[in-house]
């Protein structure tokens, strides 16, 4: 056996600059200058008030420079990455064509202002993004993947369709502006159904529950394409309650719908993440809660922290996909397992309560948010639960002693939570003008009881409560299961790219 000849089965890295072909050098190139060309506009905007428009079809304003400059930075990133990433495939101009166009897709939707122009962009950004998901098209599965979130993407660019006309017909406006101007005098039957559709066009491009399914469907698609997924794709929900806030800010009880719809997707989304064996689908039932906090934001009325959290996320998630790889480690198990006493878990409670109502104060602080008697309480709330969330993530993950685990949280997540506060602080900054800002709601028992659910829920996943359950095991498994027909089951299918 020792004498046997080993065949090397791992090469060297392929070399982007040898033979590429011309269009991903020629595609980097622009990407890269869409960024400083955006960072350009940015900074006229900030110093100058640059904000130039095509009357009645396109308008540069605050959140359209954001975005630009987020969405173009992402595209370069993306770009750069795949250089290496997809060198060598038969499919590698296709891959890079489509993740250029979907960057242009998404930075003119941001700028479009004619109704038509909205909703057209919006079908043409879930086209390409399905194009991308299906892009390895070898694979029956990618192929079940694309269609399968392409259908998602219709029905959302039809909900949207459906409320851009009723708004239409309840204002006279054509342009997004018009209608946030009309705002003031919407309501009864129309005012319901583009409300409606508004929120559930959102719904389905951020995969809230229940239309996570393309999103966990989607793990076919290359791992740059998945960062670009998570890290602007998915933000789209937000930007489109934020472009229409004066339209679902009409009612307070709607307002309160959005908060529970997104608790529940940021409470589900953290459960099915623990039931995941991969990477990848972890990461994208972590986008769906994060999605569910963000949408949350919203519904409080606060747009300029749901962008804040997007922004934030899209930043975090690309990272984590872009490094992907580099968290499969082959570790055989060593059957030691660190009991956990209840003076550790007094000792973690104490501490994890202590440091969340220090960087509660701290954001406040900062932020002004949470010193009335309004819904920015419960955004203070909120915002401290997802970054000691993500804080003591970061800690459980690192290979540190109990003891010091215990002093690392706030050392993770108060410098996180000062960062947070400071750049919503920028975010809103940059957002003044829109007609929608902040609209923070008064608090009802309603607000208290969707609190204290999600609260209660939140502490009993923590502690591992829901892990007693088998029937709820079970039905997570379902839930968060992608769609039979896109899971690769074949090892050499996958090795071969689907060439049969």
């Amino acid at each position: 056996m020792s004498e046997s000849n080993s065949k090397t089965t791992v090469g060297a890295l392929p070399d982007a600059t040898a033979e590429t072909p011309f269009a991903p050098v020629a595609l980097t190139w622009l990407a890269w200058s869409l960024f400083a060309a955006s960072l350009a506009v940015l900074v006229a905007r900030v110093r100058f008030g640059f904000a130039p428009a095509v009357p009645g079809a396109f308008a540069v304003d605050g959140l359209t420079v954001l975005m630009w400059v987020v969405v173009a930075f992402f595209g370069g990133v993306v770009h750069s990455y795949s250089r290496r990433y997809m060198a060598g495939s038969a499919h590698e101009t296709r891959f890079f064509l489509a993740v250029f166009a979907f960057e242009v897709t998404v930075m003119a939707l941001v700028a479009a202002d004619h109704l038509a122009a909205f909703g057209l962009l919006w079908l043409a950004m879930g086209l390409v993004m399905a194009r991308l998901i299906g892009v390895v098209d070898g694979w029956r599965q990618a192929r079940a993947a694309a269609s399968l979130a392409r259908r998602y993407f219709v029905a959302s660019s039809a909900l949207l369709g459906v409320a851009l006309t009723a708004l239409w017909r309840a204002t006279g406006a054509t342009t997004v502006s018009g209608v946030a101007a009309a705002a003031d005098g919407l309501g009864g039957p129309l005012w319901v159904v583009a409300a409606g559709a508004l929120v559930l066009a959102a719904m389905i491009q951020s995969a809230l529950l229940p239309f996570h399914g393309w999103l966990l469907s989607s793990m076919t698609a290359p791992t740059p394409a998945s960062a670009l997924m998570h890290a602007g794709f998915v933000n789209a929900g937000g930007v489109l309650l934020l472009r229409f806030a004066p339209v679902v800010t009409v009612d307070a009880g709607l307002m309160l719908a959005i908060v529970a719809v997104g608790a529940t997707s940021a409470l589900l989304g953290k459960l099915l993440k623990s039931v995941r064996p991969d990477v990848k689908s972890k990461l994208a039932c972590s986008t769906v809660g994060q999605m569910g906090f963000m949408i949350m934001q919203a519904g409080l009325g606060f747009f300029g922290a749901a962008v804040t959290h997007l922004i934030l996320h899209g930043f975090y998630k690309a990272y984590h996909f872009l490094g992907a790889g580099g968290a499969v480690e082959r570790t055989a198990p060593s059957g030691k397992t660190a009991p956990r006493t209840g003076v550790s878990g007094v000792a973690d409670g104490a501490v994890t309560l202590l440091t969340g109502l220090a960087g509660g104060a701290a954001f406040v602080l900062l932020t002004g948010k949470g010193t009335s008697v309004d819904s920015g309480l419960l955004l203070v709330l909120f915002v401290v639960f997802t970054t000691l969330h993500a804080a003591r993530g970061a800690v459980r993950h690192a290979s540190l002693p109990p003891a010091v685990r215990y002093g690392a949280v706030p050392l993770v997540f108060l410098p996180a939570i000062t960062v947070y506060a400071l750049v919503y602080r920028g975010v809103s900054s940059l957002l003044t003008g829109l007609p929608v800002v902040a609209a923070p709601t008064e608090l009802t028992a309603l607000h208290g009881l969707v609190a204290a659910a999600f609260l209660a829920a939140y502490v009993a996943i923590e502690t591992g409560v829901h892990e007693r359950s088998r029937r709820l095991y079970v039905a997570l498994l379902n839930w968060g299961h992608p769609s039979s027909g896109t899971v690769l089951t074949n090892a050499e299918e996958y090795d071969s790219g689907g060439v049969q």
